[in-house]
């Protein structure tokens, strides 16, 4: 971590100061919610002060990093407020990360305190320590470690905590950390500086200026991602209301949409094919629903199309990933009968986002030309933690080079066809294979519910498209009829050289289609 720490030391306001300026101004209003528990903005600042004088109480200063295991609940979105307002570099662990992933994490991000909910990643903790001894702090009660909860009652119960206030000043830059998903290789520490924060809270002061009507954000992403921290931040900012889930359960998604006239929320493709699919959807009244969002991985058009027809003009699909949270939008408003195929679309870019294809030799291709994205803009990622060289590669001249191949239309449209890493090179003369295109025509046969599309090795063909199906409830459909579906859409190189049908997909814990698992699985076929 030592080369991002010259940058920390650089005096620059702390964006939590502003923020704490805007809670204050709300009062009364609602801020956050968590099953039966609700905060008014006032109550949240004094939240944010008194957890930031406990943990001043520990020692806690801006050269610090500082990881947390907790769960999606108030308290996570306080901490690392109040961390932040001392300078600390933060990192949330996602707690349904395998614990090999999660103690690389801990030990990754050269954790100097650990903060944890009592009850939770006791084994993770122990080992960590084991490992390495360094101070560990507890949301709840825990024998023999400090309870950060009661230390921040009793802060706002004395005398108006300083939520130190001069750390804040001392001109240390406010820092996160998180975990990329681990689809293309093993999970990386991305750094976010200050700049992502400071990007968000003067967008959602915009559209508060603008007149746009304040959220009600459902979220169920983990306050580990950026999704999760980007979304419920964005609400908050705005003046709008968090409304958090510990996990998705699908009757209390439904029951929260209507009970807590939600409006807005994010869900991954698959959770929405969950949702769509499930019965209760028909009796719960989703009228208060502006936003609709979308993203993590590619969606099935057959499921937007569903989406559209279900909940109307609501559906935004979004693009993002770790080291670029949002990079471009699409306010899907109704399928456009002279563009039908922008539903395969994922928009134009974010905000003030440039987005550009460029070839192997780095020159913007024109339209309909297809290459790797390349995206400039205030969310990028400061880099890899503590890999320099991979950051060298992956960021150029203030531009992210996304791994992620695709191209835009004549009016600006982004199409993603590809991650570059899993592009099929098949054939003599070779000739490349897009998955993310067959995996589209096999979603849209009524006879399949999912799909994933991977190249394995093969003598003759170098690499070989190979299709992981899994069979909608009833359906027959079989390996021939999937097979000539493809090479009519697609011509025969794309065809599948072999579909295996599976009663499910492995996932990652950020709900996208593990192909790393796939490719390991494949070769004990």
């Amino acid at each position: 971590m030592a080369e991002h720490a010259a940058q920390r030391h650089i005096t620059v306001p702390n964006y939590v100061l502003p923020a704490l300026e805007f809670f204050a101004r709300m009062g009364p209003a609602e801020a956050i919610v968590h099953g039966g528990r609700r905060y008014t903005y006032a109550e949240t600042r004094a939240a944010v002060l008194a957890m930031a004088t406990a943990l001043s109480g520990h020692g806690m200063h801006g050269d610090m990093t500082v990881i947390a295991v907790t769960r999606n609940h108030p308290e996570s979105i306080i901490l690392q407020l109040a961390l932040h307002l001392l300078g600390c570099r933060t990192g949330f662990v996602p707690v349904h990360q395998p614990h090999r992933e999660q103690l690389s994490f801990i030990e990754d991000a050269g954790a100097d305190v650990l903060i944890h909910d009592s009850g939770l990643a006791d084994e993770l903790i122990s080992e960590a320590l084991a490992r390495n001894g360094r101070p560990v702090l507890s949301l709840g009660s825990e024998d023999g470690r400090p309870d950060l909860l009661a230390e921040m009652v009793i802060a706002a119960a004395g005398s108006p905590p300083d939520g130190g206030r001069a750390a804040a000043g001392a001109g240390h830059e406010p820092q996160a950390l998180f975990c990329t998903s681990g689809t293309t290789g093993p999970p990386r520490l991305v750094l976010h500086q200050q700049r992502f924060y400071q990007a968000l809270f003067l967008t959602a002061q915009l559209r508060r200026a603008s007149g746009e009507p304040a959220v009600r954000h459902l979220g169920i992403p983990s306050f580990a991602t950026t999704t999760g921290q980007m979304s419920a931040l964005l609400a908050l900012f705005q003046g709008g209301t968090a409304l958090l889930m510990t996990a998705f359960g699908m009757a209390e998604f439904l029951a929260a949409i209507e009970r807590e006239r939600v409006t807005s929320t994010f869900l991954s493709p698959v959770r929405l094919r969950e949702v769509l699919a499930d019965p209760g959807l028909a009796q719960t009244d989703c009228s208060s629903l502006r936003h609709l969002n979308c993203g993590g991985s590619a969606a099935s058009r057959t499921d937007l199309a569903q989406a559209i027809e279900r909940f109307g003009p609501v559906l935004r699909v979004v693009y993002g990933m770790t080291e670029a949270p949002l990079i471009t939008e699409y306010p899907v408003r109704e399928i456009d009968p002279a563009h039908p195929q922008r539903l395969r679309s994922c928009g134009k870019g974010f905000a003030t986002n440039k987005i550009e294809v460029r070839g192997e030799d780095g020159a913007v291709l024109p339209a309909g030309g297809t290459g790797e994205v390349w995206v400039a803009g205030p969310l990028l990622m400061a880099g890899y933690a503590g890999q320099p060289e991979l950051t060298g590669r992956a960021l150029v001249d203030g531009w992210l080079r996304t791994g992620d191949i695709g191209y835009t239309d004549e009016d600006g449209y982004l199409y993603l066809v590809d991650r570059a890493a899993d592009v099929v090179v098949t054939g003599t003369p070779p000739v490349k294979v897009y998955s993310r295109l067959v995996e589209d025509v096999l979603a849209a046969h009524p006879g399949v519910r999912a799909a994933a599309v991977i190249g394995v090795r093969d003598a003759e063909l170098g690499q070989a498209v190979h299709a992981f199906v899994v069979r909608s409830p009833g359906n027959g459909v079989t390996a021939a009829e999937l097979r000539d579906l493809v090479a009519d859409e697609l011509k025969e190189p794309a065809a599948p050289r072999a579909v295996h049908f599976v009663a499910g997909l492995p996932m990652t814990t950020k709900d996208k289609i593990d192909k790393e698992a796939l490719r390991a699985g494949h070769r004990d076929l």
